[in-house]
């Protein structure tokens, strides 16, 4: 039963990448059509983010009451529904409105699956599973591309990943009986106990750390893809065309990273893949920072990437072992909801400081980060040892 359920969440997790980067490759043809500035992406990004920070916090609420299974499938539906609403979208008003199911439907799937994963299977599959999500998260604007190219509207785009999230939530539907077993529900969060507040958590034994590591991993991750080819080509001179096909390194190594840490995991326990990770980022951000030659950068790029790799999957798959399996869930929503936050808002800081200041801090940026996070992340495993 559970191999079989395992092929479906594989499954998933590919096509819940797919939406990932289409607003990012569209938007050049979108904002035109639509008779906006450039800008307002921006407006889309933060709806979205903030609708999946809301779900993600909702997360345990709704599944001790509706259960993995069908918070799963109804949220690739809502995701369906959103994307489909996102094509037939006459204006950019009508966009932002869909712009909220979007967001609602994304946090609540990432929180269920990944604390069903941490429950359920070994360390290796939480990392091939988010190797699996980058695969599908370069697939989308592959697929956005092909609309575009070939004469055909952005709106065809999203439509096509919609009928796939659609059939996505088709084979989740029918799939609600794997998700039991003999002697009941498979899923651990314990749906007969009470509701754990927010505050309650956060007095837990290494819960603000941990949370504070989760916010300074994504806010490392979000800021070194976004601002990467803008260090290369104001900072080292790097031609533009050149910096974009090579800042496609750093997404690289996260996605060959996973699919070889899947194999690390056999022999390492998370707590060891964590600590190499957080080695090979500080080496290549020393890299990047002191690299002469485009080589060097390139490669600088590539080890930040290797080292994320295993980071935040390791991290989620330890939620069950640190909070226990009864709490995992309700740790896990806020895990989710304090990785977007970084992820939303630190690159921007990093823009600010880009703009008013210079972009030369970028590395340096990025280290605070990573000093912090290696900080954090032992701060809990000490107060778990004790």
């Amino acid at each position: 039963m559970l191999s079989l359920l395992l092929v479906i969440i594989y499954i998933s997790f590919i096509s819940l990448g797919l939406p990932d980067s289409l607003l990012g490759s569209a938007w050049p043809t979108m904002y035109r059509q639509l008779n906006v500035p450039l800008s307002y992406a921006g407006m889309i990004s933060t709806i979205i983010i903030g609708g999946t920070i809301l779900s993600s916090l909702n997360s345990d609420r709704l599944i001790k009451r509706f259960g993995t299974g069908k918070v799963t499938a109804a949220s690739v539906g809502m995701t369906a529904a959103a994307l489909w609403g996102f094509s037939v979208s006459p204006s950019f008003p009508v966009l932002c409105l869909w712009a909220v199911p979007y967001g609602l439907g994304a946090g609540s799937v990432d929180a269920a699956l990944n604390n069903f994963v941490a429950l359920h299977y070994k360390a290796r599959h939480m990392s091939w599973l988010h190797c699996f999500r980058g695969v599908g998260a370069t697939a989308g604007p592959y697929i956005m591309g092909y609309f575009l190219t070939g004469g055909m509207s952005w709106s065809l785009g999203y439509r096509s990943i919609s009928f796939i999230q659609m059939v996505l939530t088709g084979i989740l539907i029918l799939s609600l009986p794997l998700w039991k077993i003999s002697h009941g529900e498979v899923e651990e969060e314990a749906r007969e106990s009470r509701h754990v507040t927010i505050k309650e958590l956060l007095q837990l034994k290494g819960a603000k750390p941990v949370l504070a590591a989760f916010f300074c991993y994504c806010a490392l991750e979000a800021t070194t893809g976004l601002w990467c080819s803008s260090y290369m080509v104001m900072e080292k001179g790097i031609s533009p065309d050149a910096a974009a096909k090579w800042a496609s390194l750093f997404f690289l190594g996260i996605t060959i990273g996973r699919f070889l840490n899947g194999f690390a995991a056999m022999k390492l326990s998370n707590k060891e893949m964590i600590r190499i990770g957080q080695g090979i980022i500080i080496l290549g951000i020393l890299v990047v920072l002191l690299a002469q030659g485009s080589r060097f950068l390139c490669a600088g790029f590539l080890m930040i990437g290797m080292g994320c790799a295993p980071v935040y999957p390791c991290l989620l798959h330890e939620t069950p072992k640190n909070f226990g399996k009864e709490l995992s869930q309700a740790i896990m929503g806020i895990q989710m909801a304090c990785a977007y936050m970084g992820a939303a808002f630190m690159p921007l800081f990093m823009g600010l400081i880009a703009e008013h200041l210079t972009i030369r801090l970028y590395p340096f940026y990025l280290m605070g980060f990573a000093l912090a996070m290696i900080f954090l992340v032992e701060r809990v495993n000490r107060l778990k040892n004790k």
